[in-house]
């Protein structure tokens, strides 16, 4: 034990007796919310350099695989809503499947879904993608100049975060365990002696910086068609991958248009489909139709959860590849269907099935400029650590987003050869009457519409302040009539839904309750940041 050490008093980092609350942020010439601290100062860092909202999310979305591992990488995908110049653009930089894998090959393996670890799972990443794309379409500096802090952090190390620590080691205790070839670079790199980081131990990887570099240095060009490319499809050839070269080389991130829907007077916008963003614009069409004059009740509780319910088992059911949904947006989110919808919701907790439209895991932050830029995104691997797949040499970990596919040939969302699967990463963003509110987001797995639902009820049907909104208590529904409820939830709202035949379950952490961030700003250009309570982060703004 150093000398520094030796005097500060014992504590346990992971220890949480009390509630600790959190005060809103404001500034005016920047902002930016994330779960990693580090990641938030290279953002402001970046914006003091004469950077944009744009360069500073691109700052942070390079740290994050440093920083937070656990949740996102290199081999990551992502999504973003940008606010610039009068318009809302959306970026789609979610993977496509391998060329030479198919449904019926994996179900010949002997599998009956998809596996969440090893190569099958494994798509193009689109992370790099996005970051050079929104770069060169919105920024004002260099890639290089983008992306130095989050080099500096993987070539000098850093200190874990105390969540990020208690991830880690969760999934450290399997992936370690792991003796398949295609796993055996990945104890190597992110341990710590013979363990997974503990709170404040240094983490650190040259190699992931060298990557770090060459994707700076080519606009993200060495990972799709240089040599990253050539190390990814060599090591996927030696340990029985699909993902080639080839698949890298023709992958491009797409510009889109956001979908959006009106609650309460004012536009929730979201990515459209692959990802699922709709189930959350779907939900709130639903309870449109109530009147919500409390939240903490177990009527506002019930409706909103028998809502999400309905609204997750269409999305899906219905939610793939936009070439091969045969179902369309405008019908998923019409009134008409949310009303046939609505009218299933009575007192009882109901047992959820897809109705017909046609009848009539993740990192999220965001970042603001006093320019008026402004930027909602999102990177994920989907599991903790992906697909536990590191490529030997270069600090590259790939995600697993196609474990989200079917393996059902008569499902939209079956797997096939390139092809794009059920996506549950979703940046979101705020509008009323044409003009900008800000970004918000709710990261983790299946409960981010979940998450988006809850915190856009809290602000405009309670009329809370970012803050509470990401405070307060949240339920999760997790299948059938199963809710997770955080037990910050007032006991007689826990004890009505059992009543009304919810099987509840108290969740002792609120680890998978979702992680979110929020930047509103007001029409006098101060920005208002909040961060969410069950992660690392803070807000940073000047």
């Amino acid at each position: 034990m150093s000398e520094m050490q030796s005097v500060v008093p014992a504590f346990d980092a992971r220890s949480r007796y009390y509630t600790s609350g959190r005060s809103m942020v404001f500034g005016k010439n920047g902002m930016v919310c994330a779960s990693q601290p580090l990641a938030v100062q290279a953002g402001i860092e970046i914006m003091k350099k004469g950077g944009n909202a744009i360069d500073a999310a691109v700052a942070v979305a390079a740290c994050m695989p440093v920083l937070e591992p656990v949740s996102n990488d290199v081999g990551s995908d992502a999504f973003a809503i940008v606010w610039t110049k009068g318009e809302l653009i959306g970026l789609n930089a979610s993977g496509r499947a391998p060329m030479g894998i198919t449904a019926q090959a994996v179900r010949e393996q002997g599998f009956e879904e998809m596996p969440k670890r090893g190569w099958i799972p494994v798509m193009v990443p689109g992370a790099p993608s996005a970051w050079a794309a929104l770069n060169k379409r919105f920024g004002k500096l260099p890639l290089t100049e983008v992306m130095a802090p989050a080099i500096r952090y993987a070539r000098e190390g850093y200190p874990v975060q105390t969540v990020t620590s208690i991830i880690w080691e969760d999934t450290w205790n399997e992936l370690s365990k792991k003796t398949e070839p295609c796993h055996k670079a990945w104890k190597e790199m992110f341990s710590v002696g013979d363990h997974a980081p503990r709170p404040g131990e240094i983490w650190k990887n040259e190699e992931l910086a060298q990557t770090l570099e060459k994707i700076a240095q080519t606009d993200a060009e060495a990972f799709y068609r240089g040599e990253l490319a050539d190390a990814i499809d060599a090591f996927s050839r030696e340990t029985g991958g699909y993902i080639r070269k080839s698949d890298l080389e023709t992958y491009e991130p797409a510009w889109v248009t956001p979908i959006h829907t009106n609650y309460r007077g004012y536009d929730v916008c979201e990515i459209p489909p692959n990802g699922i963003g709709i189930i959350a614009l779907m939900t709130l069409n639903l309870l449109q139709g109530f009147a919500f004059s409390e939240r903490d009740t177990v009527e506002t509780m019930h409706r909103q959860i028998e809502s999400m319910k309905l609204c997750y088992v269409d999305g899906k059911r219905y939610v793939a590849d936009p070439k091969a949904m045969k179902v369309t947006v405008d019908e998923l989110l019409s009134m008409d269907y949310a009303k046939t919808r609505r009218d299933l919701i009575g007192e009882k907790a109901l047992e959820p099935m897809p109705g017909d439209p046609k009848c009539g895991g993740t990192v999220y932050f965001c970042a603001a400029d006093g320019e008026g830029n402004m930027i909602s995104y999102i990177q994920s691997n989907y599991n903790n650590f992906g697909s536990g797949i590191v490529i030997p040499g270069t600090g590259i970990e790939l995600q697993d987003r196609g474990a989200n596919f079917s393996l059902d040939e008569n499902m939209e969302n079956c797997l096939a050869p390139g092809k794009k699967s059920f996506h549950t990463i979703i940046p979101g963003f705020l509008m009323k009457d044409g003009k900008p509110v800000g970004p918000f987001g709710v990261m983790g797995g299946f409960m981010q519409p979940q998450g988006h639902v809850q915190v856009m009820a809290n602000t405009l049907d309670f009329h809370m302040n970012p803050q509470q909104a990401l405070d307060a208590p949240r339920w999760q529904w997790v299948g059938g009539k199963k809710i997770q409820i955080e037990k910050t939830m007032p006991k007689e709202i826990i004890e009505g839904l059992i009543a009304r035949g919810h099987e509840i379950e108290v969740m002792e952490s609120s680890i998978k309750m979702g992680r979110g961030q929020i930047i509103w700003r007001r029409e006098d250009g101060v920005l208002c940041g909040a961060t969410e309570p069950r992660a690392d982060g803070i807000v940073g703004a000047f």
